[in-house]
């Protein structure tokens, strides 16, 4: 996707009034969730005819927590009411987590080793779930692209969809191999075969030789298409 247009697109999904996004909430819903981190699972409703359940949204706060540090914050009601709503369109029994609530400090971590992490990602917030369906995972992208309750994001080679309850956008990782060029280059970074000099340079290898212009440039290019895929996730 062209940078300019992903822009003009955001910029057009913020001015949308949010009466023009608000979806009904239903009056109970359940979810049967799986941690892919921990584990761990919750299985049962976490809203009732009155609203959400205090005790299901204080146990869902614990499970969907920054698996890294173990921290917790109090999960959007909106966010699981997405979830189950693209669920029980797509007839999904359950779903894995692959990621929920990030610190900041979490966040920053991995967006110095993974791409596609936005700096400001509504993960930070509680506002934001990764999840796999193990079937009609693609149906499941449309069905929520449909919903305009968000942003959706779309990752085809690594099996996932991005939900959140900011302002509705989509985005797609993958394609033409460009996913795969991405955690090639990620795994550079984690190996320490792509680094910083100590002079804040970037640099290949063990030599502390920084990049030539024509590399600096190449890589700028890189991260700003990733940049343009992945915001918001």
């Amino acid at each position: 996707m062209d940078r300019r247009v992903f822009l003009s697109l955001l910029s057009v999904a913020l001015a949308l009034p949010a009466a023009a996004r608000a979806q009904p909430t239903p009056a109970s819903s359940r979810l049967k969730l799986l941690n892919a981190h921990t584990g761990e699972t919750f299985d049962g409703p976490y809203r009732d005819d009155r609203g959400p359940i205090a005790s299901a949204m204080k146990d869902l706060s614990l499970f969907l927590r920054d698996h890294y540090s173990g921290e917790t914050i109090g999960y959007d009601v909106g966010v699981l009411d997405f979830l189950a709503a693209v669920m029980a369109e797509v007839g999904a029994r359950e779903a894995t987590v692959l990621s929920a609530y990030r610190t900041r400090e979490t966040n920053e971590m991995l967006a110095r080793t993974t791409f596609g992490v936005a700096d400001n990602s509504q993960h930070i917030y509680g506002r934001a779930l990764d999840i796999y369906l193990p079937a009609r995972l693609d149906v499941a992208m449309e069905t929520a692209r449909a919903m305009q309750r968000g942003g959706v994001g779309w990752y085809p080679q690594s099996h996932f969809i991005h939900l959140d309850t900011g302002p509705v956008r989509n985005w797609n990782l993958g394609g033409e191999g460009f996913e795969r060029l991405l955690l090639e280059l990620r795994d550079l970074i984690a190996n320490g075969a792509l680094g910083v000099t100590p002079t804040g340079d970037l640099r290949l290898g063990d030599e502390q030789k920084p990049l030539s212009a024509g590399q600096r440039l190449a890589l700028h290019r890189l991260v700003a298409k990733a940049e343009a895929l992945a915001a918001g996730h």
